[in-house]
C-alpha cells in the first residue's frame, strides 16, 4: 500500500471486532485473549454503537487485585460505565495526516487510545494509535520531491545517477529507517504491555505504602498503647498487605526488567555509537534482532505463528560493523517472514499444521579463521531467474510500497566491502531458501 500526502483513513486496515454489551465481561476479555495485536472491541447495543472498550483500558482494570473477578461476571456495560473513557470517532474520508494531529490533541491520559473510524452509516472500524502514526510517517510527500529532484539532475548527468546508486552510506541509513519504521508498531506493543502492567499496579503500591506510613507516624506521636492507635490497627488489613506487597513490588519488577530487555535489544542492534571494528558476540546480534521482529513472528489473525530454530556453534568474538551485521540480519529475516507469510495466505489449516513455517538459524566457524550464519526458510523457494537479479540494486519482486529492493543490494556491499566475507542465496522451488554469510573472524587493517 504506497500512501500520499491525500491519503485518507479509508485506505488504513482496521479492527472490526464488535460484541453486545449486555454479555458477560468474561466474554470481552476471551476477545482481546484471542486476538493478541487487537488494539480495542467496539461495543454495540441491538447492533447499534455504544462506544469502543481498549485493550489497554481494560487489562488496566482486570490487573488490580480481584479485577477479574469483579468483572469477568458483570455485564460488559457495568465496566464500560465504570471507564467513562471518552471515544474519538473520525470518518474514513479524513486525511491520514489531519487524523494524526487530532489525535495528538486528546488528553494525556487518552491519547495512546485507538480511534473509532467511521466506515458507512453504522458501520465502525478500530485503528491503533500507533498504526495511524506509523501510516503518517510513511507519506511520502518529502521523498517524493527529493526523487524528483534526483532524477532531474539524472537527465542532466547521466554519470550522477550512477554515483548516487554506489553511494552506500546514503541508501543503508535510507534503508535502515525504512526498516525500522515498519517495526515501530511491533516495539512499541511489546513495550506497552509491560508498562500497562506496571502503571496498573503502581497505585495499589502507594496505597498499601501510605498506609504503612500512617501506621508508623501514629506510633511516633502516641506510643503503641494509645487507643487510636489500637483502634487504626484494628482497621488495618496488616497481614493482607504484608503478604501482597512483596508480590506486587516482584511484579513491577518484572515488568521493569521486561521493557528493559527490550531496550537493550533496540541498543544492540543499532550500536550506533560504534564506527569501528570491534569484536562482538554474534549471537547477541541475531537475538536482538529476532526481538526486534518477535511480534511478526508471533501468531496473528492474519497469518500462523513462524517457528524459529537456533543451532548456535561455538562461535568466538568476531571483529566487525555490529550495527551493519544486524542489519544484514534484519534483511535477510524480514525478507524470510514475508515470504512465508504469502506462502501461508493461500494455505488450508491442515497444510498449515501439516508443514508449519519455520526458519532455521545455524552458525559455525570454519577454519578457525571464518563464521558462517545460514539463515533458511521453508517457504515456496526463489524461481532460478529470480536468484541471478537478487543481489541487484532496486530489483524486488515486491508489490510497489512494499519494497525498495534495496536490502539485500545493500546486505551484500556490507558483507563483500565492509567486512571481505562472502553472501549467497541457495533455493529450491517448493522447498525453500538458504542465505549463507561468511565473514572472517579478525578483519584486515588498510595498512596491512
Amino acid at each position: 500500500m504506497r500512501l500520499q500526502i491525500t491519503s485518507t483513513l479509508g485506505e488504513l486496515p482496521t479492527w472490526k471486532t464488535e460484541i453486545e454489551i449486555n454479555r458477560p465481561g468474561r466474554a470481552l476479555i476471551e476477545r482481546f485473549e484471542q486476538e493478541s495485536r487487537l488494539p480495542g472491541v467496539i461495543l454495540t447495543e441491538k447492533k447499534s454503537l455504544r462506544g469502543m472498550i481498549s485493550r489497554r483500558r481494560l487489562f488496566e482494570q482486570i490487573s488490580r487485585p480481584y479485577g477479574q473477578e469483579l468483572f469477568a461476571r458483570r455485564s460488559i456495560e457495568v465496566l464500560y460505565g465504570f471507564l467513562e473513557s471518552e471515544v474519538l470517532i473520525l470518518s474514513k474520508d479524513i486525511s491520514i495526516v489531519e487524523a494524526t494531529q487530532t489525535a495528538l490533541r486528546r488528553p494525556a491520559h487518552l491519547i495512546y487510545e485507538p480511534l473509532l473510524i467511521e466506515l458507512a452509516a453504522d458501520s465502525y472500524g478500530v485503528i491503533d494509535f500507533y498504526q495511524l502514526l506509523l501510516a503518517c510517517s510513511q507519506i511520502p510527500d518529502l521523498a517524493l520531491d527529493c526523487l524528483e529532484e534526483a532524477e532531474q539532475e539524472a537527465q542532466a548527468i547521466e554519470a550522477n545517477f550512477i554515483q548516487l546508486q554506489n553511494n552506500y552510506t546514503y541508501h543503508l541509513q535510507m534503508e535502515k529507517m525504512a526498516a525500522l519504521g515498519q517495526l515501530v508498531a511491533g516495539v512499541a506493543h511489546e513495550i506497552n504491555n509491560p508498562m500497562n502492567f506496571i502503571c496498573g499496579n503502581l497505585s495499589h503500591a502507594e496505597d498499601y505504602i501510605q498506609e504503612l506510613l500512617e501506621i508508623v507516624d501514629l506510633y511516633e506521636s502516641h506510643g503503641s498503647t494509645s487507643k487510636r492507635v489500637q483502634s487504626r490497627l484494628q482497621d488495618f488489613d496488616y497481614e493482607f498487605i504484608k503478604s501482597d506487597l512483596p508480590k506486587l513490588l516482584a511484579s513491577l519488577k518484572m515488568g521493569a526488567e521486561r521493557i528493559k530487555e527490550i531496550v537493550a535489544s533496540l541498543r544492540n542492534f543499532s550500536r550506533l555509537d560504534e564506527t569501528e571494528y570491534k569484536a562482538v558476540d554474534i549471537h547477541e546480534g541475531i537475538d536482538s534482532t529476532l526481538m526486534i521482529l518477535r511480534s511478526r513472528l508471533k501468531a496473528s489473525s492474519q497469518h500462523p505463528e513462524i517457528q524459529v530454530v537456533k543451532d548456535y556453534g561455538d562461535l568466538p568474538r568476531v571483529e566487525c560493523h555490529a550495527g551493519q551485521l544486524n542489519q544484514v540480519f534484519m534483511n535477510i529475516l524480514a525478507n524470510a517472514i514475508d515470504a512465508l507469510e504469502e506462502r501461508d495466505s493461500d494455505r488450508t489449516e491442515s497444510e498449515l499444521n501439516e508443514k508449519p513455517s519455520q526458519i532455521t538459524i545455524c552458525t559455525s566457524a570454519i577454519d578457525q579463521q571464518w563464521v558462517q550464519i545460514a539463515i533458511a526458510d521453508n517457504g515456496s523457494g526463489i524461481p532460478p531467474h529470480v536468484q541471478k537479479q537478487i543481489f541487484n540494486p532496486f530489483f524486488t519482486t515486491k508489490p510497489i510500497g512494499k519494497g525498495t529492493g534495496m536490502g539485500l543490494s545493500i546486505s551484500y556491499q556490507i558483507i563483500t566491502d565492509r567486512h571481505g566475507g562472502k553472501l549467497e542465496c541457495l533455493s529450491t522451488l517448493e522447498a525453500g531458501t538458504e542465505f549463507i554469510v561468511q565473514i572472517p573472524i579478525k578483519q584486515r587493517r588498510k595498512s596491512e
